[in-house]
């Protein structure tokens, strides 16, 4: 199963006999919520879902996205109109990283059919609405475990044992800056990787061959032994990482806490400069 849809393939659907709930999922790290934006204009039909209050849990110990309680997450989608055999589209506004945490949680969660609109709102091509939907509630039952999830043990063993993957941007990897978390630099081992470099300039993904040789450059392919690892800096560019290599063709675990959690224990290493370790 595909998990990008473009525009095209969207509207056709849309207008077929069974037509995808969408989740419109747009969010700025650090900016205001998305429903203003979405209140202006959205995909006919999408319910809107917010990252930080619907996504995330609220901000600890557990980084600065932990994720959601799963009980509370399952009545937002089922309030969306999500049941488990329905296909959901998730989009946001052209990044990819909202729409990739919404398809990464549905997915995690058991969901069986979620896609992301390729290039986000900004490759739409269909009609715009400013009309609210009121969908009929949802039957799906959320059941965590169908994607790997990794703590921060089993992040630091990744990256000893196996290959894990930063998906920040290279200058934050390397520790030059930090704007957002206590301390700059990396997970002792992980690999830069950055989830930017898997897109085009429109923010729509590069072709499944071309992710590949990126992928396999850095050490990942389906038979990496100890397995495949990714995070970033609060667990949501790490899941459109993760969604890229699954383009790829390679299964990968998400170190959902990643460094906004890592870094906020003083106990826990850091590496710095553009090596692993």
């Amino acid at each position: 199963m595909t998990v990008i849809i473009t525009s095209a393939e969207l509207s056709g659907e849309s207008a077929g006999p069974r037509p995808p709930v969408l989740l419109d999922v747009r969010w700025r790290l650090g900016g205001p919520s998305g429903r203003p934006e979405y209140l202006a204009g959205h995909l006919p039909g999408a319910v809107y879902i917010d990252l930080d209050t619907e996504l995330a849990g609220p901000p600890g110990t557990g980084g600065r996205h932990p994720l959601p309680e799963v009980a509370a997450f399952g009545a937002v989608m089922r309030r969306a109109g999500v049941s488990r055999d329905t296909p959901v589209v998730v989009y946001d506004g052209g990044q990819g990283w909202a729409a990739a945490r919404a398809w990464w949680l549905l997915r995690w969660t058991g969901h069986p059919d979620v896609r992301v609109l390729d290039g986000g709102l900004a490759a739409w091509t269909g009609p715009l609405t400013t009309e609210v939907p009121a969908p009929a509630e949802g039957d799906f039952a959320p059941a965590p475990g169908a994607l790997p999830l990794l703590d921060a043990d089993g992040a630091a063993a990744l990256a000893r044992d196996g290959l894990l993957l930063d998906a920040r941007a290279a200058e934050r990897y390397r520790g030059d800056v930090e704007p957002i978390d206590r301390v700059g630099g990396h997970i002792p081992g992980a690999v830069s990787a950055p989830t930017t470099e898997n897109v085009a300039e429109n923010s729509v993904f590069l072709p499944a061959e071309t992710l590949a040789a990126r992928f396999k450059a850095l050490g990942a392919t389906p038979d990496t032994p100890g397995g495949v690892g990714v995070y970033c800096g609060s667990g949501v560019s790490g899941a459109h990482e993760v969604l890229a290599l699954e383009i790829a063709g390679i299964p990968a675990a998400l170190y959902a806490g990643s460094w906004s959690e890592w870094s906020a224990d003083e106990s826990r290493p850091v590496a710095t400069g553009p090596d692993p370790l």
